[in-house]
């Protein structure tokens, strides 16, 4: 089995280092900063487009986005915690399944958050928004990742994601997935794809763990 999780809602909550850097960029570019809400509400979008739907000229999103991860890069670390089980989660899937993260968060960001919380090493591949040209949705960042594992034909491959860009890009890629609750996703949003939704990434895990118990026992003649 191969599991790739998000990263923002799903196993990391950020939202602190996201809002101050995002009025930071504002603020450094003169531009009337957006409610913590109208930010909230965009977390999973790539950066660019965050921006642009916040009313930024598009000449000129770029130059917030570098003002953003300037800041961002200061302090991710202090202002980055783990969600409630997520080491648990992580800890528990590599004892089963071969990992990956897939975020739409910056790639070099995202393996020292890792690092910093010592989980890296749990992760075969870590695919961020360098990495693909097409964002989730899009399925490119998932089969990006598994163009790299080589997984096997009879595989089962499963997404673990708080938002519909999780589930949409599962679906276009043509894997399973799973949502889980209180990251900044809703429940409505998620409930559409009628996949399997759990409290936090560690249900999750326990869940795609026991299919594969129960497709391990032995059927009745």
């Amino acid at each position: 089995m191969i599991i790739l999780f998000d990263l923002d809602g799903t196993l990391i909550d950020s939202t602190e280092a996201i809002l101050e850097s995002f009025h930071t960029a504002c603020k450094q570019l003169d531009f009337s900063s957006p409610s913590d809400a109208q930010i909230k509400r965009l977390i999973g979008y790539p950066l660019d487009y965050m921006f642009a739907h916040v009313g930024v000229p598009k000449e000129r999103v770029w130059d917030f986005v570098a003002a953003y991860k300037e800041h961002y890069r200061l302090i991710s670390k202090q202002k980055t915690v783990l969600l409630p089980n997520a080491k648990e989660a992580a800890e528990e899937a590599a004892a089963f399944a071969r990992l990956g993260i897939v975020t739409t968060k910056t790639g070099r960001y995202s393996k020292e958050l890792m690092e910093h919380f010592g989980l890296l090493d749990y992760f075969e591949v870590l695919v961020g928004r360098e990495d693909v040209k097409h964002p989730k949705p899009h399925p490119e960042p998932i089969l990006n990742a598994l163009e790299m594992m080589h997984p096997s034909k009879d595989a089962d491959i499963y997404m673990i994601g708080d938002t519909k860009l999780d589930m949409e890009c599962a679906k276009e890629a043509g894997v399973k997935a799973v949502g889980v609750l209180g990251g900044y996703g809703t429940q409505e949003e998620l409930e559409r794809f009628g996949w399997p939704l759990f409290e936090d990434a560690l249900h999750a895990v326990k869940f795609l763990k026991s299919t594969i118990n129960e497709k391990n026992q032995p059927t009745l003649s």
